[in-house]
Formats: C-alpha cells, structure tokens, sequence
C-alpha cells in the first residue's frame, strides 16, 4: 500500500447514505474499508463497482454495538491496508414507538445500535486513526424536532452529538477532526420505509428547497470535512438539510 494513498472505513456502507459516501470517497482517491451488518448482496456489489473504477475496497461483516465485532472491523482494516485516515460512521436503525412501556423493546434496541455502536466506533477511531486523521458521524435534523414516535432514535443520535463534542476535545494535540453530519429527510431505504406518498411529499416541502435530500448531497458533505478544505473544522454538528428547520 502506497503512504500516500488514504484509507477511510465507512459503516452502513452496503446501502443508502453510507454507500453514497463510499463510493464519493473513492472518487477522491481513497481506498475504503465498508463495513455493513445483513446486506452482503449491497456491499459485494459496492466493492466491484469500487474496484470496476479503479479503486481499492474491501468488505468486513460486524454487528458494531459489538465489542468483538468492532475490533475486528479495525483489525481487518489495518491488515488490510496498513494505516487508517478517515472513519466515516453512518451504520444505525430508525424503528419508531411512542414514548410508553411497549416501547421499551424499541429504546433498548435503539439505543444498543445508534449510541452504544457509536460509541464503539469512536472509541477506537481515536485509538488507531493515524495524526491528522478524520471522525465524521451521521447525526441527524430530527434531533431538533419533537415527532411523535421519534423518542429514542432522537435520544440516540442527541446522545451522539454529545460523543463528537467531547471526542473532539479529546483528541487534542493529534490534529484530529471530530464532526457529525446531521441529514434533514433524505430518499433512502431507512427513511422511506413505513411512510405513506403523502408524508413523504409533505416531508418533502419542509426545507425551502422543496425537495427531499439525496445521498449523494450528504456525501459532498463528508468529501468536504475529510478533504483539505474541512481542516479547521471541528466539534461541530454540520445540518446538511436543505435548510429543514
């Protein structure tokens, strides 16, 4: 592996979001590490097309509110590729349940995946990425809002926002940037599903753009923090939501 070739690990990179910014991040010359959890189909497709371009890319399979499995996601990367430059962490659920105690099953799950794999996911971004290195999260808009049903994928990804503050601080004298991206309503499979034509029209029409966001526009995003033209920013929550307030 060349020194001067990048290395970025993107989890949820079988589909979706994740897979969007995979495959910008091997645009721009990275060799990438995608993790994903049931989707083997998506990501054996993403990593052709990856190496079908040119690029270099690898799959690892993992349940990453796992410690083991997390471990082992970094390991494999590592071995595969010898250093590790930017950590893109976009892998989580979104079931929905009011806030009672039929839906403590939902919280638990919730919270297991989005926190506590966020969790895992940063802590060892921070002990193996290399000076220099990039942390970028997938927060989300909805963390602002209060709809029903929301309770713990919100609490989750608050939860979230709250790790990439202090991580940020935590990797001082390491030169080591820390920020979430936090997606308004994007057309992806997780978003879409369980919704009606009309909620997602209307969904649609919040943010002054008028239009639903696509994965590739969070993915700009995250070439821009991991590029050269994101070094200053840090610790910060970036809401790429076409202006959905």
């Amino acid at each position: 592996m060349s020194d001067r070739v990048k290395v970025a690990l993107v989890t949820g990179a079988s589909g979706g979001i994740g897979k969007a910014v995979a495959l910008r991040l091997a645009t721009d010359g990275f060799a990438i590490v995608g993790h994903y959890a049931g989707n083997g189909a998506g990501m054996d497709a993403l990593v052709s097309d990856i190496i079908a371009r040119g690029g270099r890319a690898i799959a690892v399979k993992g349940d990453i509110s796992a410690v083991d499995d997390v471990a082992a996601l970094y390991d494999r990367a590592l071995n595969a590729f010898g250093r590790l430059d930017v950590v893109v962490h976009c892998a989580g659920i979104m079931p929905l349940a009011p806030i009672g105690p039929d839906g403590l099953d939902v919280f638990d799950r919730t919270i297991q995946v989005n926190l506590r794999g966020s969790y895992l996911v940063m802590a060892h971004a921070a002990s193996h990425l290399r000076d220099g290195g990039r942390i970028v999260v997938c927060s989300s808009s909805v963390v602002a809002k209060s709809f029903p049903g929301y309770g713990a994928y919100i609490a989750s990804k608050a939860g979230g926002d709250g790790l990439v503050r202090v991580l940020a601080n935590e990797m001082r004298g390491r030169r080591i940037t820390v920020n979430a991206v936090a997606p308004g309503p994007v057309a992806t499979e997780l978003f879409l599903k369980g919704k009606t034509d009309e909620q997602i029209e209307r969904l649609a029409h919040l943010a002054p753009l008028e239009r639903l966001g696509q994965p590739d526009d969070i993915a700009g995003t995250v070439a821009f923090l991991v590029g050269e033209d994101g070094q200053w920013i840090n610790g910060q929550i970036l809401y790429a939501n076409g202006g959905f307030a």
